[in-house]
C-alpha cells in the first residue's frame, strides 16, 4: 500500500487519528458547554466557550484532595511495582531457581483474573487482617498502593523479564572479576542498561493505577478516594452534571499526557528491548 499509493496510506492514518482523537475532542466540547446547551441540538464546533465547569472543579477542595490522592497512590504504586519487578526479573534471569518458569506463570495469572474477583478478599484483608488496634489499611493511601500491586506487579514482571534476559550475563561476570559486589553490579551494570524497559514499566503501571475505578470505588470512602471515583458524586437523583464530569475527565488526562511526553522516547526501545538476542 505504501509503495503503490502513498496518499492512500496518508488517508488511512488520517482516518485512524480522527477516530482516536475525536472522543477526546468531544469530551472537551462537553466540558466547555453550559448544562442548557448540552441537551439542545448537538454542535461539534465550539461557537462559545463556557469555563465555569473548570472553575467549579478547581475551586472544589474535595476534588483537589482526590487529585492529590490519585497522584500519590499512582506514583507510589508505579515506583514500588517497578522496583520489585526489576529485582524479581533479575533473580529470574540470573539465577537457576527451581521452578522459576512456574513462578513466572503463577504471577501472570493474577493479571488474567478480573479485578472483581479480588474485591471481597481485598476488603477483608484491609479491614480485618492488616489491622493493628484501631488502625487498618482500609481507606488509606498505603492500602491502595498495596492493592494495586496485586495487578500491576505481575504486569511489571512480565514487561521487565525480556529486558533483563536481553542483558548478557557476561557483563555481570566481568564486573565480578573486577571485584564488584552484587549490589554494585545491579546498580552500575544492569540498571543503566535496563532503563528503557524500566521507563516503560513505570509509565504503564502509573497509568493503570491512575485510571483504575472499581477497586478505588469499593475500598475507599473519603481519605484515599481518587479522582476517577469522584466522577460518581455528580450522578445524583436530581440529575447528572455532565459538564463538570467532563471537566474532571479532562483533568485526569493531563497528568497522563505529561508523563507520556516525558518518557515517550523510551517506550519503543523498552518494548522491543530483548526481543532479539544476538
Amino acid at each position: 500500500m505504501k509503495r503503490s499509493n502513498p496518499w492512500l496510506m496518508v488517508l488511512f492514518w488520517v482516518i485512524i487519528s480522527f477516530l482516536t482523537l475525536f472522543p477526546i475532542y468531544w469530551l472537551f466540547v462537553i466540558s466547555v458547554k453550559p448544562a442548557v446547551d448540552l441537551f439542545s441540538t448537538p454542535d461539534i464546533w465550539l461557537t462559545k466557550v463556557y469555563w465555569q465547569n473548570y472553575i467549579d472543579v478547581l475551586n472544589d477542595r474535595t476534588l483537589r484532595g482526590y487529585m492529590m490522592n490519585s497522584l500519590i497512590i499512582s506514583s507510589g504504586n508505579a515506583v514500588l511495582c517497578t522496583t520489585l519487578g526489576f529485582l524479581t526479573c533479575y533473580a529470574l534471569s540470573r539465577f537457576n531457581l527451581p521452578g522459576k518458569e512456574s513462578i513466572f506463570f503463577w504471577t501472570i495469572t493474577n493479571r488474567m483474573a478480573p479485578p472483581a474477583v479480588f474485591l471481597l478478599p481485598m476488603y477483608l484483608l484491609l479491614t480485618q487482617v492488616y489491622r493493628v488496634g484501631d488502625f487498618a489499611l482500609a481507606d488509606t493511601r498505603i492500602g491502595m498502593i498495596l492493592v494495586y500491586c496485586t495487578f500491576n506487579l505481575p504486569f511489571a514482571i512480565w514487561t521487565l523479564r525480556p529486558t533483563l534476559d536481553g542483558i548478557p550475563r557476561e557483563l555481570d561476570e566481568a564486573a565480578y572479576v573486577d571485584g564488584a559486589s552484587p549490589l554494585r553490579v545491579i546498580v552500575e551494570v544492569v540498571f543503566p542498561l535496563a532503563r528503557p524497559g524500566l521507563a516503560v514499566t513505570l509509565i504503564l503501571t502509573w497509568v493503570f493505577a491512575w485510571n483504575e475505578y472499581l477497586l478505588a470505588a469499593t475500598l475507599t470512602n473519603f481519605n484515599a478516594r481518587t479522582l476517577t471515583t469522584g466522577l460518581s458524586e455528580y450522578v445524583t437523583t436530581t440529575g447528572t452534571e455532565w459538564g463538570i464530569m467532563a471537566a474532571i475527565s479532562v483533568f485526569t488526562l493531563i497528568p497522563a499526557l505529561i508523563v507520556f511526553s516525558l518518557v515517550q522516547r523510551h517506550i519503543v526501545t523498552g518494548l522491543t528491548f530483548g526481543a532479539v538476542k544476538g
